[in-house]
């Protein structure tokens, strides 16, 4: 008996050949089209300020005639100027000499005190874990200018309890808005938003370490101390590094806590931190050039700053050969 054979006509074969090139493209679109939105913003809100900023960064405003009337002045290419202004700006100099001062007070402080509490909350014995990590990373979801005239407030002499009950002790204790302590004031507001957030991403990354290498150093007769110290730290070294990179970055872009202090004392400047000294050319002074040249820099800055940092830590931290 013969088999039957499946034939297939011409019109079939011609419309599965018309499908393909239709599913391939839909294949490929698709992901750009989902991604479209994505990319249109960062074009007009990431890439289209930096490079307009770039521009700004080599012009200038040059005086026309007598420099009278709503024509008397242009805007000039300048070339280098302003970035040659910005490096010997003695200003500019002193507010980055002050900002790295703040971040060798600040860093290993924070980053110190996160490790600690996040080992504290990894620990068996740990009680009220719940409470105390909520506790810890609250002050990190009050804004940086609530926070800064909260503590203001509590650094004023005149209105502060502390120096109310310092005077009734007879303690003598200087004011922490003075010059020499200035900066350890707004460390202090910077370490206490930023421990918890540091505090949770470590803490996390110990949560996910497995039970069984802390049960077999247990049985080794490891201490809870030897455990941390020789398990627990090596093994979120990454995430160390992670917090550290943006530390540092924060560091580097200090700017409400000084800024709210400001009218609070007269140990802070127009240009305390270099980001303070952007703000004053830009909107005090109205010279927008000079201000995006100095921001060039800062944001160079960082970026070398946080590629030779990763560069220095990948092989310890990361297992990771240049």
């Amino acid at each position: 008996m013969a088999v039957p054979v499946a034939t297939t006509s011409p019109a079939a074969r011609n419309g599965a050949r018309s499908s393909r090139p239709k599913n391939f493209r839909s294949r490929v679109l698709t992901p750009y089209v989902m991604l479209a939105p994505g990319i249109v913003l960062f074009l007009l809100f990431m890439a289209a300020p930096i490079v307009y900023t770039l521009v700004l960064s080599f012009q200038k405003r040059q005086v026309v005639g007598l420099g009278l009337g709503s024509g008397s002045q242009k805007q000039v290419f300048a070339g280098l100027e302003n970035y040659i202004g910005a490096f010997s700006d003695p200003e500019f100099a002193a507010s980055v000499l002050r900002v790295l001062l703040y971040g060798l007070i600040l860093i290993p402080t924070m980053l110190g005190l996160a490790l600690l509490f996040a080992l504290l909350l990894d620990s068996r014995r740990t009680r009220a874990g719940a409470f105390s990590r909520t506790a810890i990373f609250l002050p990190y979801a009050v804004p940086a200018v609530i926070s800064s005239l909260l503590w203001g407030f509590l650094y004023l002499p005149g209105v502060s309890p502390f120096y109310y009950l310092f005077d009734k002790l007879g303690w003598q204790v200087p004011s922490l808005l003075s010059p020499s302590l200035v900066i350890f004031a707004i460390s202090n507001i910077a370490l206490w938003g930023g421990v918890g957030f540091n505090m949770i991403v470590l803490y996390t990354a110990l949560k996910v370490v497995p039970t069984e290498i802390y049960e077999a150093a247990k049985l080794d007769g490891c201490s809870e101390v030897q455990t941390a110290w020789r398990i627990k730290i090596p093994i979120i070294a990454p995430a160390l590094v992670m917090t550290a990179l943006f530390s540092m970055i924060a560091t580097l872009q200090v700017f409400a806590e000084p800024t709210t202090l400001r009218p609070l004392t007269n140990s802070l400047s127009t240009s305390w931190s270099p980001l303070m000294l952007v703000y004053r050319d830009a909107f005090t002074r109205n010279d927008i050039y000079s201000a995006a040249a100095t921001s060039i820099v800062i944001a160079a800055a960082m970026f070398i700053v946080s590629f030779l940092f990763l560069r220095v830590v990948q092989k310890r931290a990361f297992g990771q050969e240049d």
